[in-house]
């Protein structure tokens, strides 16, 4: 007979092939975070499930040695979308599931009902594996624009690197969602130091709608996309879309609470494992050396020599933060040589995720 805890290892196991996988530890915290989401029912029936969703009878196919009815399935299946565990859709009035990775995906769907234990797991199997998960192929989930403010027409900046023109093309719903990022930091008493906006996350299309559905969200028109971004830019967050070229979400972060920065802080050369398209240059000519922009880089890319500002060409992401405070504009927003062009839609992003992680 299958034991309990037999059952959460082969969940992990199984959730460890995603493109994004899910390692074990040496601690087990893998095993209290999935403890924490599934019931073992709910987990014997995830690891039946695909990465790409399937329609409710393959499912049940596949999942018959469980005695279960087809209607009892869709009835845990049901439950576990409103968890936030697993994904769903629907073609042609049919249901599919399928598996949710660990984030971009399952950690996101628990905003506004966290817990202080499973925040602290979470924080813990960062640091000990899923940090490291997140940038193994050195193909990033999410990339970095400019804010606004930090380019000119000179840049000739592509569509795709234009927050504006990004939200301008998105031709369904539009939601935004608390950033469970910092509202997981304020459960545990370290709260964000670098801004008190919470509602940052902008959800766009498909994934904007299941989020309103449950209640994760709230709808915004474009304009009210834009305002939140001017408020983001002028607290010196980091725009980070999904990197692709038809992105479902701009995440609007900070260095002391995302999980993807405060995980990229830690490699000595960030810049090699990001995609973004800019880097940021100081003139030593017009630097005052207020420190300004020092103390607002979320990257600890720009430092103080001989009383003048310096970039870290290795950490610096390109955010353009920098150059948009500088008042004697002694900062540009340079374009690399080699432009970073990102995969077209989410499904081409994870294919070449998947497809590096197999070599």
């Amino acid at each position: 007979m299958t034991t309990e805890s037999q059952v959460y290892r082969a969940l992990q196991k199984h959730l460890d092939e995603l493109p994004i996988g899910y390692p074990p530890t040496k601690s087990g915290v893998e095993i209290r975070i999935l403890k924490h989401l599934f019931t073992p029912e709910e987990a014997k029936i995830a690891t039946q499930l695909p990465m790409i969703p399937e329609p409710l009878n393959q499912i049940n196919k596949r999942v018959k040695e469980t005695g279960m009815s087809i209607e009892e399935l869709e009835r845990v299946l049901d439950q576990m979308v409103y968890k936030g565990t697993i994904l769903t859709s629907k073609k042609h009035d049919e249901k599919y599931y399928g598996n949710a990775m660990l984030a971009v995906g399952i950690f996101e769907l628990q905003v506004e009902r966290l817990t202080k234990g499973f925040t602290e797991d979470m924080l813990q199997y960062l640091d000990e594996a899923f940090g490291q998960e997140l940038y193994r192929t050195k193909i990033t989930q999410l990339r970095t624009i400019p804010i606004e403010k930090s380019i000119t027409y000179e840049h000739n900046v592509s569509t795709y690197d234009n927050v504006r023109q990004i939200i301008d093309s998105i031709d369904g719903q539009i939601a935004v969602a608390n950033c469970v990022c910092r509202q997981a930091k304020d459960l545990i008493g370290e709260s964000c130091r670098h801004t008190d906006l919470r509602e940052t996350c902008l959800i766009f299309r498909g994934a904007a709608e299941h989020h309103l559905n449950l209640g994760l969200a709230r709808s915004i028109t474009k304009e009210e996309a834009f305002a939140i971004l001017k408020k983001a830019e002028e607290a010196g967050l980091v725009l980070q879309p999904e990197n692709s070229q038809r992105p479902h979400y701009i995440c609007c972060c900070c260095g002391d609470c995302c999980a993807i920065l405060t995980t990229l802080k830690k490699f000595p050369c960030p810049a090699e494992l990001y995609a973004t398209n800019f880097y940021a240059k100081v003139d030593p000519d017009l630097c005052n050396g207020c420190e300004t922009c020092v103390d607002l880089c979320q990257l600890d890319a720009l430092a103080m020599e001989n009383d003048v500002a310096i970039v870290n060409r290795d950490r610096c992401i390109g955010c353009g933060n920098c150059v948009a405070t500088c008042t004697l504009d002694a900062i540009q927003l340079l374009k690399k040589e080699v432009e970073s062009l990102p995969p077209p839609n989410t499904k081409a992003l994870y294919m070449n995720i998947m497809s590096k992680k197999m070599g």
